[in-house]
């Protein structure tokens, strides 16, 4: 498997740290508003990357995090006259809902910025420590820029390039500052923000430091991927790079990916523009399998053209993908039989593929040539099985269709069919782990509670007996 390496600009073979396990940070949204649909190009792609892992029998240890204080979050807190944890508690609830729209998992860990404060507090104190930070007049924590030898090593910047370009602009604190580079760790409380207490003063942390400290805290020193949008490179990823490999002394990430951005109409998405869309918007028109697939049919290192033609192409071939998936549960309940002998040299074929999938899936995860194996498989299947086949040659297909399409997270039946298929595999999975307990096999029962907490499906143990909600 290879993966392009923003760090190297090259597709390097995919070595994790340990084996057999994958450690991946993807920076989540700012919690101010319900998410755009550029902030769903980067959950659909990495939630197939962490799905196709899985499927090669990777443990993946996911972290995706919720920026929940900024200026945006208290501004919209000052607009409406309620404290900012009702904002960003609002707005993580409603994200959480469209990602469950689209079939994005849930993260292993959702850490939130103003829970990781004490973290953060460390880590800046450790910076300072080893003099790669300090503290300004007023309290303002800065990073020491030039301090860190290797900086600009991800966005390829040249330190003295930038600093030209910021004696063209007025910098902000640039009174305060060593050097116009430096960035912030901690700034003063403003009124009406929310502050915490440090050493330095009462305030907040800068936005950078965040996700440094919750990469450390919950996936370790050194993580094998982290990943996010291309606007993120610099500063923020840059930055990242500095504080933790300052803080930690060891490489950050071995692998480092971004997704391109997302266009309208072939223009820059902008609410000037009248162009800015909101998932929900999109999902009052389409289908939210038709959104996702739509986000898989290009490359993810792709700028991406959001128009009606383009989704209403995306619709149409999404169709031809359900259309076989109904067809082959039809034919299931309407057939009998174990394989005939031609069938088992067909299944032969069907596995070419698999084959070609997976090609494009390790080739730095091509999502658009991985759907047209889908599709070939699709049109194959349309030509290979009829009324006369056996329910195990049609059994076998479903479950190959199935696999390819769960892998990009994308139904192969109408939703409310996959409801009734969710329910009836639940239930099944809460007989077993019944099963389990009463043969004390606890290690177990546990797997299989673990095993469904990760597709989102939360058990509840009751008087009444076990009851389960989708997260």
């Amino acid at each position: 498997m290879k993966i392009f390496n923003t760090m190297s600009r090259t597709k390097e073979e995919f070595v994790p740290l340990e084996p057999g396990k994958v450690k991946m940070y993807v920076c989540g949204p700012t919690v101010y508003n319900l998410i755009h649909i550029g902030n769903a190009r980067p959950m659909i792609v990495f939630d197939t990357v962490r799905r196709y892992f899985e499927y090669k029998g990777y443990e993946v240890n996911y972290v995706s995090n919720f920026t929940d204080v900024d200026d945006k979050i208290i501004n919209k807190a000052n607009e409406e006259g309620v404290d900012s944890r009702v904002i960003s508690d609002r707005y993580i609830e409603e994200c959480k809902k469209d990602m469950a729209s689209l079939n994005v998992r849930p993260a292993t860990t959702h850490p939130q910025a103003t829970k990781e404060i004490g973290g953060m507090i460390d880590m800046i104190d450790n910076l300072i420590r080893k003099d790669y930070a300090y503290k300004a007049q007023d309290g303002t924590v800065y990073y020491r820029t030039r301090k860190f030898r290797d900086y600009g090593k991800l966005s390829h910047k040249d330190l003295d390039n930038m600093q030209s370009g910021l004696r063209m602009l007025a910098v902000t604190g640039a009174d305060q500052k060593e050097d116009a580079l430096d960035f912030v760790l901690w700034k003063p409380k403003k009124e009406g923000e929310p502050y915490w207490e440090s050493p330095w003063c009462c305030g907040r942390p800068g936005w950078h430091i965040e996700c440094s400290v919750m990469s450390k805290r919950y996936l370790g020193d050194q993580i094998d991927i982290h990943a996010g949008g291309e606007d993120l490179i610099f500063p923020h990823h840059e930055n990242e790079i500095a504080q933790s490999e300052a803080a930690n002394g060891v490489p950050f990430a071995k692998y480092w990916m971004h997704n391109a951005f997302l266009n309208i109409d072939n223009r820059k998405m902008s609410k000037s523009l009248g162009n800015f869309f909101t998932v929900r918007d999109i999902l009052e028109q389409y289908d939210p399998q038709v959104l996702r697939y739509f986000m898989l049919s290009v490359h993810y290192r792709s700028p991406l053209n959001f128009s009606r033609e383009n989704v209403e192409s995306a619709k149409s071939a999404y169709e031809r993908i359900l259309n076989c998936g109904e067809n082959l549960k039809f034919l299931a309940s309407h057939t009998e039989g174990e394989l005939k002998e031609e069938e088992k040299a067909l299944l032969e074929k069907a596995d070419s593929f698999r084959v070609q999938f997976e090609e494009a899936m390790d080739d730095d995860f091509n999502t658009a040539d991985a759907i047209t194996a889908i599709f070939e498989l699709v049109k194959w299947i349309n030509t290979s099985v009829n009324g006369e086949s056996s329910k195990a040659f049609v059994e076998a297909l479903r479950k190959e269709l199935f696999t390819l399409a769960d892998i990009c997270g994308l139904f192969i039946e109408r939703k409310e069919d996959v409801e009734d298929d969710l329910a009836a595999y639940v239930e099944a999975q809460i007989a077993e782990r019944k099963a389990a307990k009463k043969a004390k096999d606890f290690a177990k029962a546990d797997a299989i509670r673990d095993a469904l907490r990760e597709k989102g499906i939360i058990l509840e143990d009751t008087r009444e007996g076990v009851k389960w909600k989708k997260v």
